[in-house]
């Protein structure tokens, strides 16, 4: 695999200390120039595969009907190549440890490789917001701490691993709204049993009003309510993800309805099973990663071009039923886009005296949004044990990348799930919510009605 090493990521291979050095106003100069306004080397490769970022996707393609469901807007490209099992040793400098394994696996797995379209626009306030950032942001706490950011990127040029994960933690994706989160445990005979997650989000970091003071050391706040199945139904988890997670760790709170009460859940965090996962995820598998990462040591390995998952908006349409996308053993891949990306590589492995489910984990970090788009993870064996997928939109009336779905593919046992696949619901809705509609008594009323 070919790694472009830089300064940033020699300095990541470093422990953090309490705090990170900021960048310089020289530095900080570089947004909007050679670099995208929030980090991405806007040049493309010398071979072409990769072209310069031109301003991203601004204007909704005349198939798009404000208020409906986002449709492609490159319906004309066509696929430059398809990567099987009978191929993949070709293109072994692009793939991922996790992708050859599905390679090995499974003789009918298939990648539909497309042209790369840097699609990623952002409003400008988030850009000016990013660059008063860069010069005055910082870690604390060994990490699990960001000081002096708000609503931007808080380390578009980043020298560690701790900032590059920050960065896809904070990333915008708007201010929040109402999602359905269909979830799929597929069995290794194909069949499923479907779980649909409504999300309330409001993404307090990211506010427009938003400053490092009146962030009130909450980024986000999340509530999710199992609506279907009857079994599950009425289950509620609430989340307060905090910027600084060691003066206050993360707060959670759950609701069992057979208990008829919302306790506090020190237990929604790191390894334990995700909502009605069937034990395929881990709590902070959600996303791709979230929450401490007091468990591990981070280590930025550079940048790499790897074949990514990237503007499905095939696999997000309404035209295609779940049935449609939940096969055996993979999720139906003629419906996904791949496309040739940079992205940041970032290793990460249990510290000494603590553990994790995982032992290791790489990270695969788009350079243009900063989002998670692939993870290899392994066991405490250090053998390859899952590998998970993050499948982005543009939504380009709003300004903000969303997602079509993701999947997290379980190597040694062949099943899979899927998760945050809104196929047949909504998609995310522009639905405000205060923070006092997250308070644990206003849940709490919520529930028992």
């Amino acid at each position: 695999m070919r790694l472009a090493m830089t300064a940033a990521a020699l300095c990541g291979a470093l422990a953090v200390g309490n705090v990170s050095a900021k960048v310089s106003p020289e530095d900080a100069a570089r947004l909007g120039k050679d670099l995208t306004p929030i980090g991405a080397e806007k040049a493309g490769n010398k071979e072409g595969t990769v072209p310069a970022w031109d301003g991203g996707l601004t204007k909704a393609p005349a198939c798009f009907k404000p208020g409906g469901r986002y449709c492609d807007p490159f319906p004309d490209d066509q696929p430059l190549y398809t990567i099987t099992s009978q191929n993949a040793a070709q293109y072994a400098k692009v793939l991922t440890p996790g992708q050859k394994a599905m390679f090995a696996k499974h003789a009918g797995y298939k990648m539909v490789v497309y042209p790369s379209r840097r699609t990623l626009a952002l409003p400008q306030h988030v850009y000016d917001a990013t660059r008063a950032n860069a010069t005055r942001a910082s870690l604390g706490g060994n990490g699990e701490a960001v000081n002096d950011a708000a609503i931007g990127i808080p380390f578009p040029i980043p020298a560690n691993g701790h900032e590059v994960i920050w960065n896809h933690k904070l990333r915008y994706r708007g201010e929040g709204g109402r999602h359905f989160n269909n979830q799929f445990a597929v069995t290794t005979a194909g069949s499923y049993n479907q779980v649909t997650l409504r999300e309330d989000i409001a993404i307090n970091y990211s506010r427009k009003d938003a400053t490092p003071q009146n962030i009130d050391n909450v980024a986000i706040y999340f509530l999710q309510v199992v609506t279907a199945p009857t079994r599950l139904a009425g289950t509620i988890t609430l989340v307060h993800e905090t910027m600084d997670q060691v003066r206050e760790p993360r707060r959670a709170w759950q609701y069992n309805p057979g208990q008829r009460r919302l306790r506090r859940a020190p237990n929604v965090g790191y390894d334990n099973p995700g909502t009605a996962s069937d034990g395929l995820r881990t709590n902070d598998q959600y996303d791709a990663f979230n929450g401490a990462m007091d468990r591990y040591s981070w280590k930025l390995a550079g940048k790499q071009e790897v074949i990514v998952p990237y503007n499905g908006y095939r696999l997000a349409s309404g035209d295609h039923k779940y049935e449609d996308i939940m096969k055996k053993s993979f999720i139906n891949q003629d419906l996904p886009r791949y496309e040739l990306h940079r992205v940041w590589v970032v290793d990460s492995v249990t510290k000494p005296g603590t553990t994790h489910l995982y032992k290791r984990r790489t990270f695969y970090v788009d350079e243009d949004t900063w989002g998670i788009l692939l993870a290899d993870v392994y066991d405490r064996r250090d053998q390859l044990w899952r590998w998970q997928e993050s499948h982005p939109i543009m939504y380009y009336d709003r300004g903000f990348i969303g997602i079509a779905g993701e999947t997290i593919y379980d190597l040694q046992s062949n099943r899979y799930l899927s998760q945050n696949f809104s196929n047949e619901h909504p998609e995310l809705t522009d639905d405000r919510f205060p923070p006092s509609y997250f308070e644990p008594a206003s849940v709490s009323k919520q529930a028992i009605r």
